[in-house]
């Protein structure tokens, strides 16, 4: 979103572009911007990566991205300047080893509906130490190093403060546990899904902006995560959504997908085209 920042990682100690702008977003500066990936390849992931945002989302639980095509969209994006985030099908710790070993710079975790599901994604997501007693992951990152530009061992020590623990809120129980999901330690950030967040409360999904109880279990958490002091975000599919949200007060939130670039815009020149011939 903004030429402050060039580079995947912004600091010595492995700090990412997705934390630096994050905190930038906090402290009043531009939003964390990022796009979504729903398609394979290399190639897509590098040429979205390049377009400006602070980081490109790779859709492991809707896309049709499988564990190969993640690694390479991972390295793809961190090449490109971007901060590679990956979202996995479901909160399991095997889910969340693969895309961090991979080298994701943060993990979206769906459907978190409890205090105790955070603490156990907490878990999953940390290496163990003397501040996480409990974690679980294993000390065998062979290629996420390369990503954060350090060496094994001062990846080993800075893995667990450098990468992003995002959870997200999309149901009406994740609603009403979210100050406590928010609270929990290791947590980063809250990331609502609005349009399961709107079916699991019995509405259209695809209504959700209309929905007045949506919108007011939207305002609780983005208030839940900044009483907390974590991050919020948003999901959106256009740069009008994207701003309103950023207005609003969420520190990060997508600009689009890949798959609603292509449908929106193939489908509007096709509709062109005819309307040209029939003149």
């Amino acid at each position: 979103m903004s030429a402050e920042f060039t580079s995947a990682v912004v600091s010595y100690t492995g700090k990412t572009r997705f934390r630096a702008a994050l905190e930038r977003a906090r402290d009043g500066g531009a939003p964390c911007v990022g796009q979504w990936m729903e398609f394979p390849g290399y190639t897509l992931a590098r040429t979205v990566a390049g377009l400006g945002s602070d980081w490109v989302l790779v859709d492991c639980e809707h896309g049709n991205i499988a564990d190969n095509e993640m690694y390479l969209a991972v390295g793809a994006i961190a090449a490109a300047g971007a901060s590679p985030i990956v979202r996995i099908p479901a909160g399991e710790a095997w889910m969340m080893k693969r895309a961090l070993d991979a080298g994701a710079h943060g993990i979206m975790i769906p459907m978190c509906e409890t205090k105790e599901q955070a603490e156990a994604i907490v878990n999953g997501m940390k290496y163990p130490s003397k501040e996480w007693p409990n974690g679980i992951r294993g000390a065998g990152a062979m290629f996420a190093p390369a990503y954060f530009q350090q060496n094994g061992q001062d990846y080993l020590r800075h893995a667990n403060e450098n990468i992003a623990v995002i959870v997200q809120i999309e149901s009406r129980r994740a609603v009403e546990n979210c100050e406590e999901i928010a609270k929990t330690s290791g947590i980063d950030a809250l990331f609502i899904g609005p349009n399961d967040l709107a079916a699991s409360m019995g509405y259209f999904a695809f209504d959700h902006q209309k929905i007045e109880e949506v919108q007011q279990a939207t305002v609780r958490v983005l208030k839940a995560a900044k009483d907390a002091g974590k991050f919020a975000g948003h999901f959106a599919l256009s740069a009008d959504i994207a701003a309103q949200k950023s207005k609003q007060g969420f520190h990060f939130m997508n600009c689009g997908a890949d798959i609603s670039a292509i449908t929106v815009w193939m489908s509007n020149e096709m509709a062109r085209m005819k309307t040209l011939m029939d003149k």
